[in-house]
């Protein structure tokens, strides 16, 4: 399935290259999540920097079809989440996405300088929770069963490739017919709980450890590291919150350069950047 998408997003482009329509777009901003180990819904704090880049078409002059690729980085700790301190946990994921949207403009970039936008979509992501140990070792989560999966009844292996719902908006800035800057916070829907390898609750340490050994019982509660003398809690105690999934946005500036010489419109223009004729600001 997602294989089809993907030769589909790409068939989309091809089939409408003749076009003329097409800009070549970047992003350059930074990445976050929101999750157990970081409860803002947006934040700046523990971001990460992100870059992207992808095509778009114009199918009117206020609807764009637009498809492309980002890749990020989310990380968080629970030395700067004062509810869960002993606990002590933390983790980092690289994020590669590949998304199809459609964005609408509230005023025609061909005629305007300046416009608000908002865009919605489908996009697949691959994502792998690590962290390291007090030896600096770098530890992929997911095959250490932190909360049981693959052992206990109910509890299953969580996919590290998914689908999520992007969506946003923006500003986008006209400079000249062919070339467009803005700025752009994108939030990502997501269906899993595990972005962060942390959603329901502690699994039994003496099962944990029959079944993944030390590292995964030493990785799943941190509290060791800070010599408070609390004890790994008891099964089915509370270790993250299922009822509310994770998510990931990716916030910064744009960049789009038109390919061909007309203004997307069918008319040709002589003039272009600011202040050509017709430009209405």
């Amino acid at each position: 399935m997602k294989r089809l998408i993907s030769l589909a997003i790409f068939s989309a482009f091809f089939l409408m290259a003749s076009a003329q329509k097409f800009h070549i777009n970047t992003f350059a901003g930074v990445s976050n999540y929101q999750g157990d180990l970081q409860d803002k819904r947006f934040t700046l704090n523990q971001s990460h920097l992100a870059a992207g880049a992808g095509l778009s078409y114009e199918i009117t002059e206020t609807f764009l079809l637009k498809g492309g690729f980002v890749l990020g980085k989310v990380s968080a700790t629970d030395k700067n989440n004062r509810k869960n301190v002993s606990r002590n946990l933390d983790f980092t994921s690289h994020i590669t996405e590949g998304n199809l949207t459609m964005e609408y403009y509230f005023r025609n970039l061909n005629e305007y300088f300046a416009s608000p936008y908002v865009f919605a979509g489908v996009a697949i992501y691959n994502f792998s929770p690590f962290t390291t140990d007090t030896a600096g070792t770098k530890h992929f989560l997911k095959p250490l069963s932190t909360e049981g999966q693959g052992f206990v009844p109910g509890k299953t292996y969580y996919s590290i490739n998914q689908f999520s719902i992007p969506f946003g908006g923006g500003l986008k800035l006209a400079l000249s017919n062919k070339v467009r800057v803005g700025v752009e916070v994108g939030l990502r829907k997501l269906f899993t709980d595990y972005l962060d390898d942390i959603s329901t609750d502690y699994v039994d340490q003496n099962l944990l450890l029959q079944n993944r050994g030390a590292k995964a019982v030493e990785l799943a509660f941190r509290e060791g590291e800070l010599k408070t003398g609390a004890s790994y809690p008891a099964a089915g105690s509370q270790r993250g919150g299922a009822k509310v999934k994770d998510w990931y946005y990716f916030t910064g500036f744009t960049a789009s350069f038109r390919i061909g010489s007309g203004d997307g419109s069918g008319r040709s223009k002589s003039g272009s950047g600011i202040g050509c004729p017709g430009k209405v600001y």
